[in-house]
């Protein structure tokens, strides 16, 4: 029971730690306490979008695009996810998306990867 403490004790002190120097939400990644990787499926309804820059965002992917958005860092690690990729997204017309649903506030100039959003 002692060694277990002590093995508990020590968990926190390195999460309290490392998790510390975070933004957002204590111990949370790019999209808070979601996972990169279950937020992307949100953005499901972008799949044909992030794949051709000549097809049409549809209005459930703008709305998605809208609200993942508001936190640029979220949608970046999202356009940028394993499982984006695995449905074909490519990166470089991902960011695309916000302007073609003409998103007044999108984080125009973002450095997403090797990408900027327009």
């Amino acid at each position: 029971m002692v060694v277990g403490m002590k093995h508990l004790c020590v968990l926190a002190l390195f999460l309290l730690v490392h998790g510390g120097g975070r933004k957002g939400v204590e111990g949370a990644g790019e999209c808070g306490r979601v996972p990169v990787q279950r937020m992307a499926l949100q953005l499901a309804p972008c799949a044909s979008a992030a794949q051709d820059a000549q097809v049409q965002v549809s209005a459930a992917c703008c709305s998605a695009v809208q609200r993942v958005g508001q936190n640029p860092a979220c949608l970046c690690a999202v356009m940028l996810s394993d499982t984006a990729k695995s449905v074909g997204a490519k990166p470089e017309v991902a960011v695309t998306i916000p302007k073609r649903c003409n998103l007044a506030n999108r984080p125009v100039g973002y450095e997403c990867g090797g990408y900027t959003i327009p």
